[in-house]
């Protein structure tokens, strides 16, 4: 018990009360006193502890999992390893806008970028802007090119809307994709499927975007003329 509380650094304490939910398998005794666990023991310690810790599931609802498929959970969390540091990666090697450039660069006032910023819209640190902030920052200063500014109503709080509108939507998009890639292709590939649909689904929003603004456009013009009729 102690070489695999110090081999899956977790307590004794803790693996025991794993086994009493029988989250793990008895092990094989080989006295009153002693008994051996597997190596494998050690990989689903770590497995059960970070569906708790990260993905703040009940110990039932793992044994749940586990039972059902236990090398599907863990490629699951692999998968989900292997695109964060992807992701973090990435971020590393691309160069930060300052904040100072940012604001040449865009024309947009300091207080406009600090609010976006506090709503959690734009997430700088000391050394500026990453690459998602900086489109963020840029789709905004075309809008208000175009007119989209305070004169006639719209503020940073505008792009609240379209945050809440798109979290369900890609909490339903990590669900799926997390459901249907581990156990199918191997991790590797699952990751570079993921990042390859980056862009396309970027286009994929805009264009349907574009086509139902349109479409209610047009409904609420009908809608109009019907009420003018009657």
């Amino acid at each position: 018990m102690g070489e695999l509380a110090r081999a899956s650094g977790v307590s004794a304490a803790t693996i025991k009360h794993y086994l009493r939910e029988g989250l793990l398998p008895e092990p094989v005794r080989t006295s009153r006193n002693m008994a051996y666990y597997p190596p494998d023991f050690v990989d689903r310690i770590r497995v059960i502890k970070r569906l708790q810790e990260e993905r703040f599931m009940p110990l039932k609802l793992i044994k749940g999992v586990l039972d059902e498929d236990p090398e599907r959970v863990e490629a699951l969390i692999e998968l989900e390893d292997r695109i964060l540091e992807r992701a973090v990666s990435a971020r590393a090697e691309d160069r930060r806008v300052s904040a100072a450039e940012t604001r040449r660069r865009y024309e947009i006032p300091q207080n406009v970028l600090d609010r976006l910023a506090e709503l959690g819209v734009l997430s700088p640190t000391s050394r500026g802007y990453d690459a998602d902030d900086v489109q963020i920052i840029e789709a905004i200063s075309r809008f208000r090119a175009g007119g989209y500014d305070e004169a006639i109503g719209f503020t940073v709080y505008d792009t609240l809307r379209y945050r809440e509108a798109l979290q369900p939507l890609v909490e339903e998009e990590v669900r799926v994709l997390l459901e249907r890639l581990p156990g199918e292709v191997d991790t590797d590939r699952a990751a570079e499927i993921i990042a390859s649909g980056a862009e396309p689904l970027r286009e994929l929003i805009g264009a349907m975007h574009s086509k139902m603004l349109l479409a209610e456009l047009r409904s609420q013009r009908e809608l109009r003329r019907g009420r003018g009729a009657a």
